[in-house]
């Protein structure tokens, strides 16, 4: 905690905060942490992390590896699905976190597999929702909620949307047939949902991103798909949408979509400009003021279902992490030896 980040977390009162590896030292400095930012913040704060497995592991260094998504669902187990989504449920609850920003719901598809490569599962959607609502019931029980991502789908997509704006040339029918699929099969599981920065231009005839667009927020995932959870951006800050349009735009246009939250992960002169922007909109604009208004209450309404969660955890002790890094080690066992023998009998 910095007298600055303090002073941030006070003035714009976030929905949340996320960390990442570079905020994370031990398992104890990583609950203080976000203790300290709670402090600031007069609700009860989405304490947040991407915590996959495998490529996207952010408490490796505190309690060791954890599995891929590929790797547990190669072992055609779905106890250990389950399982998996239980210890990095425990892990993230033991440092102090409340949401998990997984499973990946994207298809294996082979153009983005050099990318995405053991974070996705199968290029079939049905497989894909049979791992993702085994998961989700693991960080359910570990008293963690989980996030869909990165809606309406990355699987066609042969570019890093960390660093570029990807163009998805894939019919509408299609891609609510095959990419999407698995948000309708998971759309009562998930309490959030990431959309992503790609532009889907067949299927919308624009070349506005998915992050900003009402089309896939609004009319596609509300009500087409009919989901009632929380909607939340990919990382604004992503080379992405940088590329379509500067933060304070990008911010306003987002909420206008259907957003409920912003996520921005890295700097703070990026989360003050999204900030006043989107504030300064809403003195203005009624439309956009009556469309944040319901995102809101329906923030306020998951905060009321969530509560006993959201709340703050007991912090972690040696034996608590030690046990876990133990379970963890012995889980990442029976998953090599799990995929071994569904490899033998396939």
């Amino acid at each position: 905690m910095t007298p600055s980040l303090r002073a941030l977390l006070a003035r714009i009162q976030p929905a949340g905060v996320i960390l990442f590896q570079r905020n994370i030292v031990d398992a104890e400095q990583t609950w203080e942490l976000l203790r300290d930012c709670q402090r600031c913040v007069s609700v009860p704060l989405f304490r947040c992390v991407d915590m996959e497995g495998g490529t996207v592991d952010r408490l490796r260094e505190v309690f060791g590896p954890s599995p891929s998504a590929a790797g547990v669902f190669a072992s055609g187990d779905k106890e250990l699905f389950r399982l998996h989504g239980k210890l990095i449920g425990s892990i993230c609850r033991a440092v102090g976190f409340n949401v998990d920003f997984a499973p990946t719901l994207d298809l294996a598809l082979p153009p983005s597999l050099p990318v995405m490569a053991s974070r996705v599962v199968s290029p079939d959607p049905r497989q894909v929702a049979r791992y993702a609502r085994e998961f989700l019931r693991g960080l359910a029980a570990a008293r963690v909620l989980g996030c869909g991502k990165h809606f309406p789908g990355l699987g066609e997509v042969d570019l890093d949307t960390h660093k570029d704006l990807p163009v998805v040339a894939k019919s509408l029918r299609r891609l609510l047939a095959e990419d999407a699929a698995p948000y309708l099969a998971l759309r009562r599981d998930l309490p959030f949902i990431m959309v992503c920065h790609a532009i889907y231009a067949a299927a919308t005839r624009d070349r506005i991103p998915a992050s900003l667009s009402r089309k896939w927020m609004t009319d596609v995932l509300r009500k087409k798909i009919g989901f009632s959870g929380l909607t939340i951006t990919d990382d604004m800050e992503m080379g992405a949408l940088q590329k379509a349009a500067p933060m304070r735009e990008a911010a306003v246009e987002a909420m206008r979509a259907g957003a409920d939250l912003l996520l921005i992960c890295h700097k703070e002169d990026q989360i003050v400009d999204a900030y006043e922007a989107v504030t300064r909109a809403l003195e203005r604009d009624t439309r956009l003021a009556t469309r944040v208004r319901e995102s809101a209450a329906r923030i306020s309404r998951h905060r009321k279902k969530h509560a006993k969660l959201l709340a703050s955890a007991p912090g972690p002790t040696a034996a608590k992490v030690e046990k876990l890094s133990r379970a963890l080690w012995e889980f990442g066992e029976r998953v090599r030896l799990g995929a071994l023998a569904h490899e033998s009998v396939a």
